[in-house]
């Protein structure tokens, strides 16, 4: 190791004393730009473009870059003075002359025609960025699409010289690219990835995320086309500093903690690993004793279910029915009473001026009547103001039982109820759900339904949460859902079957629908109390509540409540229905 460290040194020491030597017979030079010290390299770079290069909090040149530029300066003993501004800016200054490298630049081909490139340093990887929620495109999606990109960027130039279509926006930094995007503006953006990612950590840019890294580019130093002497000082500068080491010294200060983010500490994993494994044996027998100590605590915590579910009764309940709904029902029903008011006195008004109007209308032939002919009006206005009134009276209805549902109910489990009543109103309360999830909904009531004992607004949560799960179990509109009611006369119990097209349930699941928090759901929300509460509602009610699954071709829940003596007559009872 020591004989190893002394020939680096004197590598090093070598390639210091070579830098030194005249540099003439490498290729010609271009007069140095900068100013009267002609001594004096001058090195731009984009004053916002972190972790590379930046301006400091001082007004100081910054970053990986500008680290990298004083390393080689301090190894081949040259002087260097980095200026940072807009990167358009300091691009055209280079190709003028007033400067004399660019410490970053990605390659390409199209670039390497002004510009020649020492050894990169960096590999840059651009990504594409979009708003969360956005489509996620690759290049060729950009196709008629507004794109921000950083002015005079290597994406810039590639949008350009490869015609994709896109509209073109260019601003001065990755920055401003990024915040327009976050802010609503344009559609995506195309900017380097790592930049990206520090700006919208330090901006709090929380709603923009890449969607794809199209390109990895070389990313080095750049020099105007045939000054071979300043590039052979860059490259043998950069050489030195990788062979030393120290170049990856500066490279994991500053990329380093931004590229291993995401990623695993394996060196510490290794450490932690040894003491994981003397734990586990210890683990393992703790578990045996942890298992015993559950059951118990299992058996307990049943007592403790029964008594909490009243309180989970009403928390599944405004669940379903959503926050504050008594407030919105309130709201609602103050334009629908106006709506219903006022439609009749104008259907009384219309037919009062229908005569007028037709008498009008022979005389002076056909006129305009809100927009459109009169021939055609006279007959639509009628129909419109009646399917505006029936619709009014759709939603008073609705928000009735809405007010219903969410009213605190009692306990009172005498109330004589039909079943066709009690389901009708369910799906009224859930018809916006069920017109989303499926165009095939019928339903078919029995015409022969004894009444039953019961509370009608726990049947009806009941009703609600199977449909719910039956609407959730559906992959597609054309699958659909059927309910049924029949009345068994061996069991002397009114029968409510639910059955869907849906994706079905396992058999290991189907025994546990009904245990607490227990869901397959549960990425989307799901919480498990549904049918545990649905469950323990039917028990109240010394009814059953059973489950057919088949994985891939739907479920058939089967409601069976006790029929009471007691005769009732509905209109809803005497006419099957199918919608």
């Amino acid at each position: 190791m020591r004989i190893e460290h002394r020939v680096t040194r004197w590598l090093v020491a070598i390639a210091a004393c070579l830098a030194l030597l005249p540099l003439q017979s490498w290729g010609q030079s271009s007069p140095s730009p900068a100013g009267d010290d002609s001594d004096t390299i001058v090195v731009g770079g984009d004053h916002y473009h972190p972790p590379y290069e930046f301006l400091d909090e001082d007004g100081q040149p910054a970053g990986y870059n500008v680290e990298l530029t004083h390393a080689i300066a301090e190894v081949m003993g040259i002087d260097v003075r980095i200026e940072l501004g807009t990167w358009g800016d300091m691009r055209e200054r280079l190709e003028n002359g007033e400067i004399d490298a660019l410490q970053g630049m990605s390659y390409s081909e199209e670039r390497d025609k002004p510009f020649d490139f020492a050894p990169s340093h960096a590999i840059v990887h651009q990504s594409i960025f979009a708003r969360r929620g956005d489509p996620v495109v690759g290049v060729e999606g950009l196709r008629g699409k507004e794109v921000i990109v950083q002015r005079g960027d290597i994406m810039h130039d590639y949008l350009i010289e490869h015609d994709i279509g896109a509209k073109v926006i260019t601003v001065d930094t990755h920055a401003d690219a990024l915040r327009a995007l976050a802010s609503g503006q344009h559609d995506y953006a195309m900017v380097a990835n790592l930049p990206a990612l520090y700006l919208s950590r330090e901006l709090g840019l929380t709603n923009i995320v890449p969607i794809a890294k199209p390109f990895s580019l070389r990313y080095g130093y750049a020099v105007k086309k045939g000054d071979s002497n300043l590039l052979a000082q860059f490259s043998e500068g950069l050489a030195i500093l990788k062979n030393t080491g120290r170049h990856q010294e500066i490279y994991d200060k500053w990329l380093g903690p931004l590229e291993s983010s995401d990623g695993i500490p394996w060196k510490k994993i290794g450490q932690v690993g040894a003491a994981v494994s003397g734990l586990l044996l210890l683990i393992l027998g703790g578990i045996v004793v942890w298992n015993r100590m559950l059951k118990k605590e299992v058996a307990s915590r049943t007592e403790e279910l029964r008594l909490h579910q009243k309180q989970l009764i009403q928390a599944d309940k405004m669940t379903s029915l959503g926050i504050l709904v008594s407030g919105v029902a309130h709201e609602i029903n103050n334009p629908s009473s106006l709506l219903l008011l006022n439609l009749p006195v104008l259907r009384d008004a219309y037919a009062d001026a229908e005569p007028i109007l037709e008498e009008h209308y022979r005389t002076y032939g056909d006129f305009t009547l809100g927009g459109l002919a009169y021939s055609r009006m006279r007959e639509e206005i009628p129909f419109m103001i009646d399917e505006m009134l029936e619709g009014t009276q759709r939603i008073k209805r609705i928000v009735g039982d809405l007010k219903d549902f969410a009213r605190q109910g009692n306990t009172d489990l005498g109330e004589t109820l039909n079943l066709n009543e009690v389901v009708t109103t369910a799906i009224r309360l859930v018809d916006n759900s069920i017109r989303k999830a499926t165009c095939r909904f019928e339903t078919h009531y029995a015409t022969d339904l004894p009444p039953l004992k019961g509370n009608a607004q726990r049947i009806e949560q009941v009703v609600i949460n199977l449909v719910l799960n039956a609407c959730q179990a559906l992959d597609s509109m054309d699958q659909g859902i059927f309910l049924t009611t029949r009345y068994d006369h061996a069991r002397n119990c009114v029968v409510l079957e639910v059955r869907d097209q849906g994706r079905g349930i396992d058999p290991e699941s189907l025994n546990l629908l009904t245990d607490p928090f227990f869901t397959t759901r549960r990425e989307c929300g799901g919480t498990g109390l549904g049918l545990s509460v649905s469950a323990g509602i039917v028990r109240e009610h010394h009814g059953s509540l059973e489950f057919d699954s088949w994985p891939g071709e739907g479920t058939i829940v089967t409601l069976a409540l006790p029929a009471s003596s007691q005769p009732i007559l509905d209109e809803a009872s005497q006419h099957p229905v199918s919608s």
